[in-house]
């Protein structure tokens, strides 16, 4: 029997962080952090300030190109259906080109705000309210009119044509 015997001291108990894993995020981690987002703050706000121009004339001139080829695509053999379609592609314009909200309003809005077409000629101003009234009466109209769809599509191509032309600059 040889066993030894054990003593029986008391011993301090360790201590509670002891127990807790220590933490995996170092200083340095931290400060790359930091330093990576100011970096990524800084560039995008440098692209921000290095934004192309905003230039009035492309985006008129954008906005003329696709409205030319939407009345070029008009198919339609009635003349209700190519005047609601030549009234959508003649607002989609205003819309795009002078920043005038005809798109989301009715015929009757667009001619009663004093402001509407306020950066077009007298003339440019005088041909929309014609022109919108002519499309407005062929689409409302209690019967199917009697006009060709390419006589819409003609009237609408020189409406679109002097509304182009008729920006003050």
């Amino acid at each position: 029997m040889n066993e030894k015997s054990g003593s029986f001291e008391l011993l301090e108990p360790s201590t509670p962080e002891a127990l807790v894993p220590d933490l995996w995020l170092e200083p340095w981690m931290i400060a790359v952090a930091v330093v990576l987002v100011f970096v990524v703050l800084a560039i995008l706000i440098f692209k921000k300030k290095r934004s192309a121009p905003f230039d009035p004339l492309a985006i008129r001139q954008a906005a003329h190109a696709e409205a030319v080829a939407a009345l070029e695509n008009i198919t339609t053999g009635t003349a209700r259906d190519a005047a609601i379609q030549s009234s959508l592609i003649l607002r989609k314009y205003l819309s795009a080109a002078a920043g005038d909200p005809a798109l989301f309003e009715t015929h009757e809005e667009t001619i009663s705000r004093h402001e509407a077409l306020k950066d077009f000629s007298e003339e440019a101003r005088a041909a929309a309210g014609q022109g919108f009234a002519r499309l407005a009466s062929l689409k409302y109209a209690a019967e199917i009119p009697d006009a060709a769809a390419s006589e819409v599509v003609d009237e609408s191509r020189r409406l679109l044509k002097t509304l182009h032309h008729g920006f003050r600059a």
